[in-house]
């Protein structure tokens, strides 16, 4: 300690008393000393500023010297003192802007103390800021800023820096992305892993490291949700979990020294917007533009040029507050409402909730003012009060704790330091109760404090173990860990020279750690291939005892073999058809195939009425063809008729059946026999007789004429091998004229006699016929409407020399059923 600057002027006293003497501190919050104990003189020779022993000190009158145990000595004559000894009275508690309660400092004399506000700045979301001094914005540029720098350099290459990144799709807000710490020779960057989430990574010179680190007077290391750089001879530290971070530094060091986006750490929110050339700005949105910093990776950022308006930090419309952001004006933070002010933080919870709903950033908000209550004493478990929104998910062998150790104990954690984690607490995940850290840097929670090695298995004092072939032993004291090289059973040596074997060393299911070594065969390596075998054999193979390559031979299938094929026993084997033939289970001894047994398959010469048996190629019994038409009447009587063959029905000889056969193909018709108009009023008396067909009536007709008129009858209708399956509605002109008109189905026209009496009015009419091959057609027909006596030419419709060989079979085959038909009318 420097003596000049804690030297007083002697002031008069009396009444034994020491004067009291003030000085103003760095925070501008006065501290007084005093003392009222009884003055002691002595002389000069019992004076020493050191502990070395007595020595004499020459003083001038006036002249003061700080003894031990914050005493001090002055000397008011050429040898005596006066040793007063300082007793310290508390200072006024000054406000801190920032919110937070200010912290007492040792004065640099090392006896009484005084109040400093803290340079604490924080920021989250998307993102919202609050400086040094408390003062809130918010802003959104996705550049690199300078958060805090010395005004007057004081440290080597200092700065605490943010990297912030869109993290909307719409480019309308950002969050913060890497924190960068920058302290003389190295650079500290803690990264997101994964947007928006609570996953960060840490390097330092742009290599990654182990936490804890620590090297050249900076340290990084884990502290509860939090990444946290410290560096002790500046008394500072910076946090940053992904979401948010935050800056404290002690205002003896950085007070009225610091500038950027924290502002200026003075106790004083008049300033906080100072712009880099020392102005201040008209708010801080647009001092924050003004503090990039050159980022390779964004060619968009240039310091120094002004940007373009940013978009605006409020929703614009109305917006519905989140329920999670009434968690901070509620019972929930109720506790904290009178140290710390949760307006700022609601404020900008409902921005981010409304802004960005998806993300769930209100989280931030929450998440930082409950570390800023914890942070003063008191801790909230908040978490559990979100429904799950807010919820944090720790490792599957730690516990989450609303309210754990800034620095968690472990088994080599210090006595000194196991009392500093007492002090606050933050939230994290943390060893469940019962168990402890083993060590900061290895995250494994042990029972009981013994060994734990790379492999992360925690181990007691004096258990014995193997681990990466080596056996070792946990030790307290030392290393910890012994270990030796594994020692293996020795094994037989072993030749592998047959043919298709090789040497392979393989691991050992008892002793991972010595492997064994064998034989192994490789088909690929044999020179012998498996034969080619006759049909109803196949290769069979054995590889003899300690050999690898396999000896061939062909078997017999036991199946039997007939034209290239193979067949299962008792399963069927086509010869020819005119035998039934299986495979046995018997084998023949000179061929070792299976017999085949067969059997002459058994013909059935009956036929049904109409068919005869005859011989068709390929058949062994021939094939029952029909021969004649079988006719099935009405009354389920059956006729058989031969070609050409007409016979009446049994019971009704108006009903013809006949058969034809045109081109191989037999047509059965049956044909209803349509007598003339008869009226017994126009005959004689006693005339009236049957014709011979036994159907229509005759007799001698009176002198009058019968009238020329149209006669209906019923007829199936044949054409072209196809025939009506029903009788169809037919017309035809009769009459005194002697003559008639018949139509014809084949010549699909009507036919005349050299008559007058003929059709007047004709039609058309449509019929479906059914033809051999089991098709139908429709054919038209002409249909007379009413006839009349008109003088006529006999006309043909087309010559007979024209007509095909088909067409006259046909015919004739018609003409004979007419012929039949016509005996009525004769």
């Amino acid at each position: 300690i420097h003596s000049d600057l804690f030297s007083f002027p002697v002031l008069p006293t009396t009444s034994g008393t020491t004067p009291t003497q003030s000085f103003t501190t760095t925070s501008g919050t006065t501290s007084t000393r005093s003392t009222t104990t009884p003055v002691t003189t002595i002389t000069s020779s019992l004076v020493s500023s050191s502990t070395s022993g007595p020595s004499t000190v020459s003083s001038t009158t006036g002249e003061s010297l700080w003894i031990c145990n914050c005493t001090e000595a002055i000397c008011i004559e050429d040898d005596k003192f006066v040793i007063i000894p300082v007793i310290c009275n508390p200072p006024p508690k000054p406000t801190c802007t920032n919110g937070l309660a200010p912290v007492q400092v040792i004065d640099a004399d090392g006896c009484c103390w005084h109040w400093e506000c803290d340079c604490f700045c924080t920021g989250w979301g998307d993102p919202h800021y609050n400086t040094f001094d408390g003062h809130y914005y918010s802003y959104q540029g996705n550049c690199t800023y300078v958060l805090v720098e010395e005004i007057k350099k004081s440290v080597d290459n200092f700065g605490v820096y943010i990297d912030n990144y869109h993290c909307d799709v719409h480019d309308a807000v950002s969050c913060p992305r890497t924190l960068i710490v920058r302290h003389e020779t190295q650079e500290v960057r803690i990264a997101v892993v994964k947007p928006n989430s609570l996953k960060v990574e840490v390097t330092v010179n742009q290599q990654e490291v182990a936490l804890p680190y620590k090297k050249f007077g900076l340290s990084v290391y884990e502290s509860g949700i939090n990444k946290v750089v410290e560096i002790p001879e500046l008394k500072m530290n910076v946090t940053f979990n992904g979401l948010s971070f935050s800056i404290r530094m002690p205002y003896s060091l950085f007070g009225n020294n610091t500038q950027g986006q924290c502002g200026t750490c003075n106790n004083n929110t008049a300033d906080d917007c100072m712009l880099p050339n020392g102005n201040i700005a008209e708010n801080c949105e647009t001092m924050a533009d003004h503090w990039q910093v050159v980022d390779p990776s964004k060619p968009q950022c240039s310091p120094g040029i002004i940007p373009t308006q940013g978009p605006s930090t409020t929703t614009g419309q109305p917006c519905k507050e989140s329920s999670i952001c009434q968690l901070l004006l509620g019972s929930v933070f109720e506790k904290c409402h009178k140290i710390v002010d949760p307006k700022k933080f609601y404020t900008a919870c409902v921005f981010d909730s409304c802004t960005l709903p998806q993300l769930d950033l209100e989280c931030s908000s929450l998440q930082v003012y409950a570390a800023i209550c914890a942070d003063q004493g008191v801790c909230l478990d908040w978490r559990s009060h979100t429904n799950g929104v807010c919820s944090y998910t720790c490792p599957a062998h730690k516990e989450y704790r609303a309210c754990g150790p800034i620095k968690e104990l472990t088994c080599k954690s210090s006595p000194e330091s196991q009392n500093q984690t007492k002090t606050k607490e933050v939230e994290g995940c943390f060893c469940p109760n019962g168990t402890m850290l083993y060590d900061d840097g290895v995250d494994v929670c042990v029972k009981t404090c013994g060994c734990v090695g790379l492999d992360d298995v925690p181990r007691e004092f004096g258990e014995e173990f193997t681990v990466d072939c080596k056996d070792c032993i946990c030790l307290e004291g030392g290393k910890g860990i012994v270990c030796e090289a594994h020692k293996c059973a020795e094994q037989n040596k072993i030749s592998c020279d047959g043919e298709g074997l090789y040497q392979v060393t393989e691991v050992n299911s008892e002793d991972p750690c010595c492997p064994i070594i064998s034989c192994k065969c490789n088909t690929s390596l044999c020179t012998t291939k498996p034969p080619k075998c006759n049909l109803g054999f196949e290769v069979y193979s054995h590889i003899p005892s300690g050999q690898c390559c396999p000896v061939y031979q062909c078997v017999s299938k036991r199946v039997c073999v007939h034209q290239n094929a193979e067949f299962l026993p008792n399963s069927s084997v086509f010869i020819d058809k005119c035998q039934d033939c299986f495979c046995t289970n018997e084998v023949n001894v000179t061929t070792q195939l299976n017999v085949i047994s067969c059997e002459h398959v058994p013909c059935n010469t009956s036929c049904e009425p109409g068919y005869e048996r005859q011989p068709v190629p390929g058949e062994c019994c021939g094939k029952c063809v029909q021969t004649k038409c079988v006719i099935h009447t009405p009354q389920n009587s059956v006729l058989i008729l031969s070609p050409g063959e007409f016979k009446n029905h049994p019971y009704n000889n108006c009903t013809l059946y006949s058969c034809v056969s045109i081109r191989d193909q037999l047509i059965s018709s049956t044909s209803e026999i349509t007598c003339p108009a008869f009226n017994e009023d126009n005959c004689k008396p006693g005339t009236v007789t049957l014709l011979p067909n036994g159907c229509c009536k005759t007799c001698t007709p009176l002198d009058s004429p019968t009238p020329c008129s149209v006669r209906e009858r019923k007829d199936f209708i044949v054409y072209e091998g196809c025939y009506s399956e029903t009788r169809v509605d037919l017309t035809e002109c009769e009459g005194t004229c002697g003559t008639f008109s018949l139509y014809s189905a084949e010549a699909n026209s009507l036919e005349h006699s050299c008559s007058c009496c003929r059709e007047e009015k004709t039609s058309i009419r449509e019929v479906k016929l059914k033809c051999p091959h089991g098709h139908s057609k429709t054919h038209k027909y002409v249909y007379v409407e009413s006839c009349s006596c008109q003088d006529t030419v006999c006309e043909i419709s087309k010559s007979r020399e024209s007509r095909s060989a088909e067409e006259n079979d046909r015919e004739s085959a018609l003409n004979r059923i007419k012929r039949a038909i016509s005996l009525t009318s004769k």
